[in-house]
């Protein structure tokens, strides 16, 4: 099906319905747990943002995530001076994941492809994220192998979350794009 590459007021409501999705559960779908290395949270959230990565393509998806997760974070005073880079590391998971899962005109339809694309937004955002950790906490007077340590504490977390994300996006997927696909919502979308 031919995908419409600008940008129109639909597309954009597109994006910012799905922002609003992942700001929603990353706010009320979530369990927050407080480590050495700081907060951090048990989420459904980034199951989003891989799937509408794999859906609507990198640019959206990656939108949506970025915006939704970054909202969040201005609204817990905790993240707010750090939302800039949330948008950042959200944005590149789904982007990274919607890109390789629409390679050569697969458009998402490929499931190995999807998995691939999964992985790769996933492990990516998570490098973002203990790089940021480590380096937050050297900035605060922390030596190298204590960032380290500390950051340590968080990875049970990450694990779980990872494998939640990969899991249920690939899931979720088919179910969704055959709903989807009843509607005119990926005549904008991509």
């Amino acid at each position: 099906m031919k995908q419409s590459k600008q940008w129109n007021v639909q597309k954009i409501v597109l994006v910012g319905m799905l922002a609003a999705f992942i700001f929603i559960s990353t706010r009320f779908l979530s369990i927050p747990i407080m480590t050495p290395a700081g907060k951090t949270m048990l989420k459904t959230a980034n199951a989003l943002c891989l799937l509408f990565g794999i859906l609507f393509g990198g640019v959206s998806g990656g939108l949506a995530a970025g915006i939704g997760y970054a909202l969040f974070d201005l609204t817990d005073p905790m993240y707010a001076p750090t939302a800039w880079i949330t948008f950042i590391k959200f944005f590149l998971m789904a982007f990274v994941c919607g890109k390789i899962a629409h390679i050569g005109g697969a458009n998402g339809n490929n499931k190995k492809l999807n998995l691939i694309a999964s992985i790769s937004g996933v492990v990516l955002m998570y490098i973002m994220y203990y790089s940021e950790k480590i380096i937050t906490l050297m900035l605060g007077g922390s030596e190298l192998v204590p960032a380290l340590g500390a950051v340590a504490t968080i990875i049970p977390t990450s694990v779980f979350n990872i494998i939640f994300a990969i899991v249920v996006s690939q899931i979720l997927t088919p179910v969704l794009r055959k709903a989807l696909s009843s509607t005119n919502l990926y005549k904008y979308a991509n």
